[in-house]
Parts: structure tokens; sequence; C-alpha cells
């Protein structure tokens, strides 16, 4: 009797999960989507760079940098579609929330160095800010940057105005303001831009001038990382991709997202760099990093209007893969997963 459940469970194990698997794929995801995760992998990462823009991504860029081995760069598609020029992955993109790992090694390393302290609360540090956010006497920095101080996304404001962004932090702050908690301090995860905007602010105070600076002359100048930046008026327009979403016919790249935590731009190789150096203990020294493991992590993806991004060491093949896509909206989401995630299983089998 034994042998025979087993044999069962084996056949239900090989034969129909696989098909009820497939049948959910069919069913839930996007048609788009599941015809990108059932293809049959290719060879290299070329092929599945060439072959994402099939699945109505605009253009996208690719970056591999495999420990002792020279970067590799690949795109496909448009960097902008309108005047016909192909993508370059030397071009500059909105690397969205990327930014918030530029801002969590910048606060580790005031902490290490007790210009910061993780235990001080919102309301130390911005007082102003007492009754105008829920619990602001008991939120850390620690919190902050953990993403669990139940603070409300401002993002999240039905009213948040994406087509005529606030030019100024503090004016995306309001919608923030005077909301109640989403949860209580430190008693569940919450993902929330507002935190990294109050983080910015804390850093500039704490500073005397722009964090943006700080971060420059302690992260990017250290690393010799000449094609990133902090906000958009420092770049040059014809460097930067053109950003596109699904059903509006307009190029986005002009939109001016200021929040810190958001606004940064870089090239593919240039968070290549930044993401190896965080990663293999370079950028930080060993207590700054140790400070760092404990508030943060050490990958992230970013989505803004007409772009996504997905930045990830690869511990098991000791590689970075950057991935920029310069359309959201609709499915793209998904089928960049799809792609990226197609990509790291080539380079396993390499």
């Amino acid at each position: 009797m034994r042998l025979k459940n087993r044999k069962i469970t084996q056949l239900i194990i090989k034969i129909i999960l696989p098909i009820i698997s497939i049948v959910c794929l069919i069913v839930f995801v996007p048609w788009l989507a599941g015809s990108a995760y059932l293809k049959p992998l290719p060879n290299s990462v070329q092929e599945q760079v060439s072959d994402a823009i099939n699945y109505k991504l605009d253009g996208i860029i690719v970056y591999v940098e495999k420990k002792g081995k020279a970067p590799e760069l690949y795109s496909s598609g448009w960097k902008n579609r309108e005047d016909k020029i192909p993508a370059d992955p030397h071009s500059l993109f909105k690397i969205a929330s990327i930014s918030k790992l530029y801002i969590a090694a910048a606060a580790a390393k005031l902490v290490e160095r007790k210009k910061l302290s993780l235990d001080k609360t919102l309301a130390d540090y911005l007082p102003e800010l007492i009754g105008r956010v829920e619990n602001a006497d008991k939120i850390t920095l620690r919190m902050l940057l953990q993403h669990r101080s139940g603070i409300p996304n401002f993002i999240d404001d039905p009213k948040f105005p994406w087509a005529n962004l606030p030019t100024e932090p503090n004016e995306l702050l309001k919608f923030a303001l005077d909301k109640p908690a989403d949860f209580k301090p430190d008693k569940s995860y919450g993902y929330s831009n507002t935190n990294y905007l109050l983080i910015g602010t804390i850093l500039d105070k704490t500073l005397g001038y722009s964090h943006h600076a700080y971060i420059k002359k302690e992260i990017l100048e250290p690393l010799k990382l000449t094609h990133t930046f902090s906000l958009l008026n420092e770049v040059d327009m014809k460097e930067l991709v053109s950003g596109y979403y699904i059903g509006y016919d307009g190029d986005l790249k002009t939109q001016n997202y200021v929040s810190p935590g958001g606004s940064m731009l870089a090239t593919a190789q240039d968070v290549g760099i930044f993401l190896r150096a965080l990663n293999d203990g370079s950028l930080l020294n060993a207590n700054e990093q140790a400070i760092y493991s404990s508030i943060y992590v050490y990958e992230h993806t970013g989505l803004l209007g007409g772009y996504s991004s997905i930045a990830r060491y690869h511990k098991d093949i000791d590689t970075v893969v950057i991935q920029f896509v310069n359309t959201s909206g609709g499915s793209s989401w998904m089928i960049s997963e799809i792609i990226y995630n197609r990509i790291v299983r080539i380079l396993h089998k390499q």
C-alpha cells in the first residue's frame, strides 16, 4: 500500500504538478509574459537581450561583471524610439530606488563616525514633524532605514501629482503628513519612499550641506564613478535614455523626480561597480560594513514612469548583473523580471 502511495506521489510531482503550473501560467499570467517565460532558453546573454524587445519593451541595457573577468555590456531596442536612436549601453538611466543603496551606505558611514545615531528618533532629528507624523517620538533612524516606521508612502496618496511632479522634497513630504500610521513602529515592514525622503533631510541637517555632495565625496569619487549623478538637472539630456509608459505616447525623460532615495541617474557600468564594491567590502570599512549589514539590503530594484531597473549580486556565481529597461506600465515589470531571471540562468550554465 505504501509503495502504491509513493508511486502516486511521484506521478503527481513529475507529471500533474507541472501541468497545473503551466495551466496557471496560461490562465493567470498575461500571455506575453507567459510566452517570455516558456520560450526555450537561448545560449547567450546577447540573444536573450535581443529577444527582450519582442515583448513590448522599448529598450534594454544589461551589464554583467563576473569576478576575474572583464565586464560585458549588452543592449537592444531603442534609446529614443521617435528618432530611431538605438539603445546605447553607455547611456544614463534613471535608477529610481536603487538610489536608496547609496543613501544607506552614506548613513552607515555617518553612524560609524558618530555623526548619527540609529537609536535617535525622528522627533530628535526633525522636531518640526512632531504632531505631523504619527509616532515621530518612537520612530528611530534605524526603523526609517529598514522601512519599519509605519509612515505612509507619499506616492500612494491618490492626489499625488505624477503629471506635474513637485520640485522640492518638502513638497513631496506633504503627501505623507497628517495621516494615520500604516502600523506601529517596528511592528511590521512597509516599503515607503517617505522613509528615505526623511533620511535625506536628516542627512542634510546633520551635515550642514547636501547629502548629494557627501555621497559624491565619500562614495562616487573613491570608486571613480564619473557617470553617476544625484539629480536630473546635473546631466546632459542627450546622454539620458528616453522613458516610455505603455498606453502613453510621450517621452517621460524630462520628468524630474527629486525625492532622496529615488532621484539618481547612472550608467549600468557605474551601478555595477558600486554594487560590487558594496558587496565585497571595498566601499565600506569593517565597522561601516557591520552597520550597513544591520540596516539595509545589498541589492535593489527601481521603478519610475518610463524606467525599470534591477541591480543584484549573485554570490553563487560571484557575478553582478544590472538590467535597465526604459518601459513601464502594463505587464512590463513582470516581463523585465522574467528576462532578468533568464539571463541569470544563462550565466549559471556558462
